[in-house]
């Protein structure tokens, strides 16, 4: 009998260790916040970036080409 659904009571030992982990260290998922925070979650400005697009210029096919 092949089985319909995917068995979701399964949690490996990896998943157990890192919610425990957290569960123990609060301060560890804060961190990890704030480390995105500084690379990731910004806001976009979206005229300057049209703005910096228009600006590019477009490279050759092969840029090693003599012209």
């Amino acid at each position: 009998m092949a089985l319909l659904f995917k068995d979701t009571t399964y949690v490996s030992e990896t998943t157990q260790f890192l919610r425990e982990f957290l569960d123990k260290n609060p301060e560890v998922a804060k961190g990890q916040a704030e480390g995105r925070a500084l690379l990731w979650d910004k806001q976009i400005d979206h005229g300057l970036q049209k703005e910096t697009d228009a600006g590019r210029v477009k490279q050759k096919p092969y840029v090693y080409q003599p012209e």
